[in-house]
């Protein structure tokens, strides 16, 4: 699996659940839901009951052959068709290797266990117990709308931002550019998209048109920004203050390229480091009100 993850916990009846986002898909943890079933201890034996039914196989399988191209079908119809015997076992471990699955996998170390994207979690909650799979699924859900109603509320701040540097970036064009252009009343838009790319640039490594021509399949009154990160537009932000700024200093383009690339840099690096540390805190808190 990719180490692109971000670790959540949700509490499903007094059980903590440590849900892994991989590339934005969940992973919820099969071993911490077993800890809700009396016989906890003999979580792998669980799994491996589950994973050796017919059913539990058609569903993984099925959830593959449409969710993962590389999936290996032969192997798949190979565990299938000794699902059910008595002889018959099967590990998540040997599923994933032998079939090359992307709905499971096993994390080692730190947040240890199986971990199996939400869908397939959410099956295995009825083998717990029906009960456990609705509290499981309500306990997400308010995951989900917490998560949504932060982003709402970063994203309206963000906005707010951009909207009101976006003006002081155009005025500055305005006031220090075109005055040194001879530009037509009608021309005058390309002074203010060649600042505009500037920033892309310093940020994104590309100019518009450039992220338009590697992305044709994009419908055309979307662009560059509309797809950035909200961390990403904090930067572009911060960089039409900036550089109006050095607009207003008369530094010329070079040097100001070169200015504005460091700080984008220096600026991304410091936000993805403080996204990773925030994350902890809500992590131990949620482990404080377990116990």
């Amino acid at each position: 699996m990719s180490n692109l993850k971000k670790t959540s916990l949700i509490t499903v009846q007094n059980i903590p659940v440590t849900i892994m986002n991989v590339n934005q898909n969940d992973y919820i943890c099969l071993t911490d839901m077993v800890k809700a079933r009396a016989d906890a201890p003999r979580a792998a034996d669980i799994i491996k009951n589950w994973l050796r039914t017919r059913s539990t196989l058609e569903f993984l399988g099925t959830w593959e052959i449409l969710y993962n191209p590389a999936f290996k079908v032969v192997e798949f119809d190979h565990f299938k068709s000794g699902a059910g015997l008595h002889t018959f076992t099967l590990s998540a471990k040997e599923w994933i290797e032998k079939t090359n699955a992307i709905g499971m996998y096993v994390q080692v170390g730190r947040y240890g266990g199986t971990y199996a994207h939400k869908d397939i979690a959410f099956e295995f909650g009825s083998a717990i117990s029906p009960i456990f799979k609705l509290y499981l699924l309500k306990e997400y859900q308010r995951l989900k709308d917490d998560e949504n109603d932060r982003l709402k509320l970063e994203w309206t701040a963000k906005r707010f931002l951009s909207k009101n540097n976006y003006l002081i970036h155009t005025d500055a064009v305005k006031n220090y550019v075109l005055p040194q252009k001879n530009f037509a009343k009608s021309m005058e838009w390309l002074a203010y998209a060649d600042e505009a790319d500037l920033l892309n640039v310093a940020l994104f490594g590309c100019t518009a048109k450039a992220w338009r021509d590697a992305n044709p399949d994009i419908p055309k009154n979307y662009n560059i920004r509309d797809y950035a990160s909200i961390l990403e537009l904090t930067v572009l932000s911060n960089l039409e203050t900036h550089n109006a700024e050095l607009l207003k200093e008369g530094m010329d383009k070079a040097d100001r390229f070169d200015t504005l690339y460091k700080i984008a840099q220096y600026q991304l690096q410091v936000l993805m480091e403080a996204e990773k540390i925030k994350e902890l805190p809500e992590v131990i808190e949620k482990r404080r009100e377990i116990k």
